[in-house]
């Protein structure tokens, strides 16, 4: 079986959850790369390096330089002619992608899956990650996006793939790129990072929360979280929400602050290494997945463990 595994970047490199795709892609069969883009000869040397990659199709055209699904699915759709499955990342953008790869072959999509259990079989999550469905697809052809966290990350060297260029319609003319207004910070992206520090409605207002969270981040190189309560509320913006309507995470350590651990939340990030949680509620949800748990006033508890550190 031949996969397409759509490489998900941002012109100059390739972005971590393509290389989960990657590794999902290959317990398929053969794994080729698209790389679309303007002006991003460097990202497909660099995609041709990924371990197990046996060939990279390279897309030049400033219709690709903001990955706008319109102009990309077509294109996608082109190069399933040889190939019997495609994978993308379930980021954001792989899922905007994906269902118009779908619609376009006439296929149903196969979401977010955790695992390969055979040619034209998954498991995926469903209920906010409460059940595991097992999916067996009938269709010629596979879409799939690919849940990061459930699977290691393909090594992004040692690979030795070859770079074929090909065209595609380019603009298809239905959307074009307006703008993009990017948060810039110093701490870890929060997808990628080792260490996650996530606030909860509990911090009460934004000038709380930043005074409580954000120096306990900072004295352990976490990136910032927080649960759509607390988004809604206005203490952070939406790109630190953790869960299911929010990021998927799974990081070394998730350390839970005033976080009571809706099933919403926890599907975001119980797939965590070790999940820390401190709450004065000792019935609170959180502590039924915590790893370890401190029943504490947080604005006690939080201001002391990061004077200890």
């Amino acid at each position: 079986m031949k996969t397409l595994v759509w490489v998900e970047h941002d012109n100059a490199s390739v972005k971590d959850a393509t290389l989960s795709a990657v590794t999902a892609a290959a317990k398929l069969g053969e794994v080729h790369l698209l790389v679309a883009g303007s002006g991003a000869r460097a990202v497909a040397d660099a995609a041709a390096q990924i371990a197990g990659v046996g060939k990279v199709h390279f897309a030049d055209d400033a219709a690709y330089e903001h990955a706008l699904a319109e102009n990309i699915a077509p294109l996608i759709v082109d190069l399933m002619g040889h190939h019997d499955a495609f994978i993308a990342p379930a980021t954001t953008t792989g899922k905007n992608v994906a269902p118009r790869v779908a619609a376009l072959l006439d296929v149903a999509q196969i979401s977010d899956i955790l695992s390969v259990e055979g040619e034209k079989t998954f498991t995926r999550p469903i209920y906010a990650g409460n059940a595991i469905a097992t999916v067996e697809s009938s269709d010629a052809k596979l879409v799939i996006t690919v849940r990061g966290t459930a699977f290691a990350k393909a090594e992004a060297t040692g690979g030795s793939g070859v770079v074929e260029d090909v065209t595609g319609a380019g603009d298809a003319g239905l959307s074009s790129f307006v703008g993009a207004e990017i948060a810039k910070s110093e701490r870890p992206e929060l997808t990628s990072a080792k260490i996650i520090v996530s606030g909860g409605r509990a911090l009460k207002d934004s000038e709380t929360f930043e005074a409580t969270i954000m120096p306990l981040a900072d004295k352990l190189g976490a990136a910032v979280g927080a649960s759509r309560a607390a988004v809604d509320a206005g203490y952070v913006p939406n790109d630190y929400q953790v869960g299911q309507t929010g990021k998927i995470v799974a990081p070394e350590v998730y350390i839970a602050v005033g976080i009571s651990g809706a099933i919403q939340h926890l599907a975001g990030m119980k797939d965590s290494k070790t999940i820390i949680a401190i709450n004065k509620d000792e019935d609170a949800p959180i502590f039924q997945v915590a790893d370890v748990g401190l029943v504490a006033d947080l604005f006690t508890a939080v201001p002391e463990l990061t004077g200890k550190l």
